[in-house]
């Protein structure tokens, strides 16, 4: 197959990602399966104490056990929180992620020829909401040839992480498994991003979410203002002008979500820990 034949191809299946409403993104790099780079890392240990914030932070660890048809994969599926790639999961590994507390969308993908997209049918995996809660430990357990009827009991029955490949287990049995992994270091062609805090882009993806929910209120505000004469319109010979007739409610809203985040940022660069300011 020639290089232009390749193009047009990925080109074509971009497209139809696109068409499908998804964020599509390149896998290249980091979606190496088993077959191609093995777990080689250290046995599985837990994440000590000291290495992350428990009494305001959460753990998640992932890991996925091992299979002959694990081994045996090309690419693996990648792993996000709040939209953000951190790793992809081999046959016979784990990792672990220090999370703010809140609600995080946790999504799944399986690349396809170097491209996956999140929200895609065909090789979209998990798309669930979960509410995280400080000082709490969970396990997210992805395997698509074994199954496991040790669902986390914090879990409603109903929820989409109680059923399917990749779902939230209960301490004890995810523990009898994980003994069996391997730490999935960042190795060429599975680059990965976790192991580490991530608290510090949970935080932007809620001051983006919170934005965003603002601005479509003061929308929202601006409809009920004009339906109430309090609006303006901009006169004839200068279209940006016109406007509310008194303050919004969701601009002062705005402007305290920025000083919210002006004042964490200030405090995360003056000493490195927002959650220790002596």
């Amino acid at each position: 197959m020639g290089m232009n034949t390749r193009a047009c191809i990925l080109c074509l299946l971009t497209a139809l990602l696109s068409l499908g409403g998804c964020t599509v993104h390149q896998s290249i790099g980091h979606d190496a399966g088993a077959f191609l780079r093995d777990v080689d890392g250290e046995r599985f240990r837990p994440v000590p104490k000291h290495k992350w914030d428990s009494n305001n932070h959460a753990l998640l660890y992932v890991y996925r056990p091992q299979s002959e048809w694990g081994d045996q994969e090309l690419m693996a599926p990648s792993f996000y929180v709040d939209g953000h790639h951190y790793v992809n999961l081999r046959s016979g590994g784990y990792t672990w992620l220090e999370i703010l507390p809140g609600t995080r969308e946790l999504d799944m993908s399986r690349p396809f020829f170097g491209i996956e997209g999140i929200g895609f049918r065909f090789s979209h995996l998990l798309d669930a909401e979960l509410a995280m809660e400080a000082g709490e430990i969970y396990f997210l357990r992805y395997s698509e040839v074994s199954e496991t009827g040790a669902t986390d009991p914090r879990l409603p029955d109903d929820h989409p992480l109680s059923r399917g490949a990749a779902r939230l287990v209960a301490q004890e049995s995810a523990m009898k498994e994980l003994r069996q992994t391997r730490f999935m270091e960042s190795v060429l062609l599975a680059t990965n991003h976790a192991g580490t805090s991530i608290v510090a882009d949970n935080r932007a993806a809620d001051y983006q979410r919170q934005r965003q929910a603002l601005m479509e209120k003061r929308k929202e505000e601006i409809g009920r203002m004009k339906e109430q004469g309090h609006y303006e319109p901009a006169p004839w010979y200068w279209p940006w002008g016109g406007g509310p007739s008194r303050p919004l409610e969701t601009d002062r809203k705005l402007r305290q979500l920025e000083r919210d985040r002006e004042q964490r940022l200030a405090a995360q660069e003056g000493d490195g820990h927002w959650w220790w300011p002596f």
